[in-house]
């Protein structure tokens, strides 16, 4: 197969892999992140201190983290097809892909946010801040730098979970690799749609990289005038 005849393709299924990607990695954070702050809110010692919610929430997120991506399409398809309509195309992978990936960066966003020092929480809380002040002035801005290192893993792993999604016709490059590399024997095709997800995988680790770096040396920097902002944040 020659270039002028791959391009068209790479260029129609790394656009359809770039939507499902993108908008699974949307819900993903949207939902993970008050789920993951839950998790630690509610744990023992937690500001919402409540075991009962914090257990169940705990149990749902390792159920969701436990299911292989393949199972867990085939499982949802009737879910699928009654949101989107339709069990086919990059629209329908966009649900399983976020519904795998929701428990995955949950984790990730408690395991960012239990390193905040609980210290500064303490202070929040003396001046009188609320739990909606803490979260906001402290354990997010806190643990930014993480949460964008969560992010980047998250997406990165999407990546990888759409691959997969083209086996049961997902759309994108991963049925593309199925359809010419596999079944059509392009082994050479094959590889140069490898070469394409490397490729995105490492612009966008380097990308996370790069903005987590940032942030924390901005928080570095930063610190002394945040203390300091603290109490009429706290107290407004």
């Amino acid at each position: 197969m020659t270039w002028s005849e791959m391009h068209p393709l790479l260029t129609q299924a790394g656009g359809e892999t770039l939507r499902m990607v993108a908008w699974s990695a949307v819900i993903s954070v949207a939902a993970g992140l008050p789920i993951g702050v839950l998790l630690v809110l509610t744990d023992r010692g937690g500001l919402l201190r409540c075991l009962p919610v914090n257990r169940i929430l705990g149990v749902i997120v390792n159920v969701g983290r436990s299911l292989p991506f393949v199972i867990l399409m085939i499982a949802l398809m009737s879910f699928t097809r009654m949101i989107v309509g339709t069990t086919i195309g990059w629209q329908a992978a966009v649900v399983p892909l976020a519904v795998g990936a929701i428990p995955f960066f949950a984790r990730l966003v408690e395991t960012a946010v239990r390193e905040v020092d609980h210290g500064l929480v303490e202070a929040v809380q003396a001046m009188g801040g609320s739990t909606s002040t803490v979260v906001r002035k402290v354990l997010l801005p806190e643990s930014l730098a993480s949460l964008i290192a969560g992010v980047t893993t998250t997406v990165i792993a999407l990546i990888g979970y759409s691959a997969m999604a083209g086996v049961v016709g997902g759309g994108g490059l991963g049925d593309l690799a199925l359809r010419y590399g596999y079944q059509r024997f392009e082994t050479g095709f094959m590889w140069v749609i490898v070469a394409v997800l490397a490729v995105a995988v490492t612009l966008v680790q380097l990308a996370g990289d790069f903005a987590a770096r940032a942030v924390a040396r901005r928080g570095r920097s930063g610190a002394a005038p945040r203390l300091r902002l603290l109490r009429p944040a706290a107290t407004s």
